[in-house]
């Protein structure tokens, strides 16, 4: 199987923080990891193949996600069509026009991944290295052809060291809210410095993490209606979460929370207040930092019935 030296290439000059033979960290890749690093784990407790490996190489395979096979068909690794009675694309790459394989889902994509591995006889002998020997399993792919090009190895190895994959290696259980609810093109960002951080990409809204749960950030012309198909959760679920009618008109830029609120804010806001801004309401204030509007009335009584000015100190834990 060839690596897109072309395409990896071609990334690396949009993207010049990445050097070849002297890498270093940069957003894109990151957030792909942040984004896919569940899927990988659970092919890892499912199938034996060590999420760092599976990581390293949806980031080589498929430009960090920008590759033509992963838009058109979800397909994170390169993997041709070898027998596959799926869907498939045709793209150039050793020959012109070659036949590969196309998923429903990068879930899926991840999941036949770590099945191509575990099935074919030529990588047999990686599945008796030790989950955490990065190291084997990296110039174990390359003997076995996984891929052409010469550095493939040392290139996985360079991507785990610098960004700790190996870390991911140690889990013994994942987020199966995001195996299941990431959309393609999404990216999980945690909270900076206490307070969430969208990162907008193109492709289906990216889902934050923040607060022990999880959000989207409003486009134009989003409705619950909208953001309940793509995101696979009912319309009446996410008004409820979100303390709203479900024919409420949303507006670009709110948050919109995918589980049930918590009734506080994370814990270093424990002896921090809120100083509320023009135009602000406790509503305004809950969704922002992912909590219950009863709950944050409760704990700021006095400036809720005579109604917020701006300069209030909000109590949020």
């Amino acid at each position: 199987m060839k690596r897109y030296i072309f395409l990896f290439l071609s990334f690396l000059y949009m993207f010049p923080s990445v050097v070849v033979g002297q890498a270093r960290w940069n957003q894109v890749y990151q957030s792909y990891i942040d984004q896919y690093k569940d899927m990988a784990i659970e092919g890892m407790l499912k199938y034996g193949v060590p999420a760092s490996i599976t990581l390293a190489q949806g980031l080589l395979e498929s430009g960090a996600g920008r590759g033509r096979l992963v838009l058109l068909g979800n397909n994170h690794f390169g993997i041709k069509c070898h027998g596959w009675l799926g869907r498939t694309i045709s793209h150039d790459d050793d020959a012109k026009g070659e036949c590969f394989r196309a998923y429903d889902s990068a879930l899926e994509s991840f999941e036949d991944h770590c099945k191509f591995l575990r099935d074919r006889p030529r990588y047999r002998s990686l599945f008796s290295l030790d989950r955490f020997d990065y190291r084997g399993w990296a110039h174990g792919l390359k003997r076995a052809g996984y891929a052409t090009n010469p550095v493939y190895a040392q290139s996985l190895i360079n991507l785990i060291e610098l960004y700790k994959l190996y870390e991911y290696d140690k889990a013994k259980s994942y987020d199966r809210f995001m195996v299941h609810h990431s959309g393609e093109n999404s990216v999980v960002q945690d909270g900076v410095k206490g307070r969430p951080t969208p990162v907008q990409i193109l492709g289906a809204h990216p889902i934050n993490k923040y607060n022990e749960n999880y959000y989207v950030v409003v486009r134009q012309g989003d409705s619950f209606k909208s953001l309940s198909k793509e995101l696979n959760i009912s319309v009446s679920k996410l008004a409820k979460y979100n303390e709203r009618d479900k024919h409420d008109r949303l507006i670009p830029g709110e948050y919109i929370w995918l589980k049930k609120k918590q009734k506080k804010a994370p814990k270093e806001f424990k002896k921090r207040p809120y100083y509320v801004r023009k135009s602000e309401s406790l509503y305004d204030i809950a969704q922002r930092y992912g909590i219950r509007l009863k709950s944050l009335v409760k704990k700021n009584e006095n400036i809720a019935e005579r109604g917020l000015r701006i300069g209030d100190e909000v109590i949020l834990y």
